[in-house]
């Protein structure tokens, strides 16, 4: 019993001699800690900054103001155009791949390239006014002339029934009814005017000629009705041809942003002057993805002085033949043409074939000047007055020749028209797999209503994706007249010729595009991999 006693008072002694020593660390562990505190506080007092140097912030200054400055200048002359129009009843069909003209929605040139186009006619920039009666568009133009003249694109003002200008500084609501002056479809150009009772800050027209790739530049106008916008970017590129057809139109690329409502607005240079309109993007969205499109100054300046002439039209010669717009060797190692610019297409009656000239004919010379590509051709034979004569210089079968033709007015010699009817569906015919084409013999009425000979050609109806046949740029509704030379009048004719075709072997299309007096042939070729 005495012993149990005393192991249960050596427990009670033990547990309180492990609380009692708890309790003695604590109070250790805080007694150190506030002394601590305590020496680092007063460390803390005693540590000289007197050698710290206080902060300033510097007084505002523009560091880099040369895009500013360029945007200050301009953004006076440049404008905002709306317009109004009463959309008519006119459906039209197209075929599959052909292109269309910006923002025209009955269709013409551009819109297989560019899905949208800066709200033009037809749609608003923020998505279109489809059950509405009266459509509204969007674009941007740019003061040339203090008395109210203005350069826009044509398809901005196209069909509209009502055009209001506002001006830079104009109060919310103000507008200004404008006219057209003229219109040039051939680089989708217009002049518009308005009426003021002061002169108005015009913009300075600089050379496009000038201008490098890389070289700065800035966009101005009213994307998405955002009035007065500056994007900046460089020049891609010089020259670009996005239509094929439209031989007027060589193109800056530009990266600087350009989106619906841009349509119309100046491309300008560092030293504040306009050295292009901004007509087109190439967008897969409908928005800006970096590549942009406008027609250079140079071009601009002969448009608008022949638009605000006594006529108010663009008139260009023309002797009413067609060629390929980009050189191929597989045409001149075919057609045996060492330089020159080779005929794909002679207008019935026109200049060229009353002088003789004939398709596959090689264009060498014009007055006796060299012609080294197509655009040295048209911009020699374009020059010359409706009436006047030139000589031709050409080379037919390895043999110069030389011949006179009298210049016509090229839009009187083509005209405007096209037929409308889409090719009838008939039983298409499969060719040799390694073009990649579908055709189908031509019926009396389908040549009829093509404009072409019965019993002559095939219709392509349909072409393989990723083909030789659509990389050389065959579509759906082309007619194909002859391969490597050879006539094509039949389906026959056309499977027999090409089966002949051998891997590495050059082909050359002569095909005809278009209906109606609008339609012409061309050369589509390339090499058979």
């Amino acid at each position: 019993m005495d012993s149990r006693m005393s192991l249960r008072d050596r427990m009670r002694s033990h547990r309180f001699l492990s609380t009692l020593l708890v309790v003695l660390t604590l109070f250790v562990g805080i007694l150190i800690g506030t002394v601590i505190q305590r020496g680092v506080k007063g460390a803390t007092k005693t540590v000289n900054s007197s050698d710290a140097t206080q902060l300033k912030v510097p007084a505002p200054q523009q560091l880099s103001n040369a895009f500013s400055q360029v945007a200050k200048t301009l953004e006076p002359s440049v404008v905002n155009i709306n317009t109004e129009s009463t959309p008519k009843a006119t459906p039209r069909t197209r075929r599959r791949g052909q292109p269309q003209s910006p923002d025209d929605q009955d269709g013409d040139a551009f819109q297989d390239f560019f899905d949208r186009f800066f709200g033009g006619q037809g749609g608003s920039p923020f998505g279109g006014q489809g059950g509405s009666a009266t459509e509204h568009s969007l674009g941007s133009g740019v003061i040339v002339d203090p008395k109210g003249y203005i350069i826009t694109n044509q398809h901005v003002v196209d069909k509209a029934d009502r055009i209001r200008v506002k001006l830079d500084g104009d109060p919310p609501g103000v507008q200004h009814d404008a006219k057209v002056i003229g219109t040039d479809a051939e680089t989708d150009l217009a002049v518009i005017k308005i009426e003021v009772d002061h002169p108005l800050t015009s913009a300075k027209l600089g050379n496009s000629d000038s201008m490098n790739v890389g070289d700065w530049v800035l966009a101005i106008g009213s994307p998405f009705a955002l009035e007065e916008s500056v994007t900046a970017g460089i020049v891609s590129s010089k020259g670009r041809d996005i239509d094929n057809r439209r031989q007027f139109q060589h193109f800056i690329q530009t990266d600087a942003a350009i989106n619906p409502g841009n349509s119309g607005g100046p491309l300008v240079n560092m030293n504040s002057e306009v050295i292009g309109i901004n007509t087109a993007i190439f967008t897969e969205s409908g928005g800006y993805q970096g590549i942009g499109f406008a027609l250079p100054s140079n071009t601009v300046a002969e448009v608008y002085n022949q638009l605000v002439g006594p006529e108010h039209k663009v008139v260009r010669g023309s002797i009413g033949v067609a060629f390929s717009a980009q050189p191929n060797p597989a045409i001149a190692r075919v057609y045996g043409a060492k330089s020159g610019v080779t005929v794909s297409s002679v207008t019935a009656n026109g200049p060229a074939d009353q002088a003789g000239l004939k398709i596959g004919d090689t264009i060498t010379s014009v007055n006796g000047r060299p012609v080294k590509n197509g655009d040295e051709l048209v911009g020699s034979i374009s020059a010359e007055k409706p009436g006047s004569k030139v000589k031709i210089g050409y080379e037919r079968a390895g043999k110069p020749t030389e011949t006179t033709v009298t210049v016509a007015d090229r839009a009187k010699l083509y005209g405007n028209t096209a037929a409308n009817e889409e090719d009838s569906a008939n039983e298409e015919q499969p060719v040799a797999g390694k073009l990649g084409i579908s055709v189908r013999p031509i019926t009396p009425d389908m040549a009829d209503r093509l404009g072409i000979p019965a019993n002559k050609g095939v219709i392509v109806s349909d072409v393989k994706p990723g083909s030789f046949s659509e990389d050389i740029g065959l579509s759906r509704g082309d007619v194909i007249l002859e391969v490597n030379k050879q006539a094509v009048n039949s389906d026959d004719d056309f499977r027999r010729i090409t089966s002949q075709l051998k891997s590495g072997q050059d082909v050359v299309f002569l095909v005809r595009q278009g209906r109606g007096r609008n339609a012409s042939t061309i050369f589509l070729a390339g090499t058979l991999p």
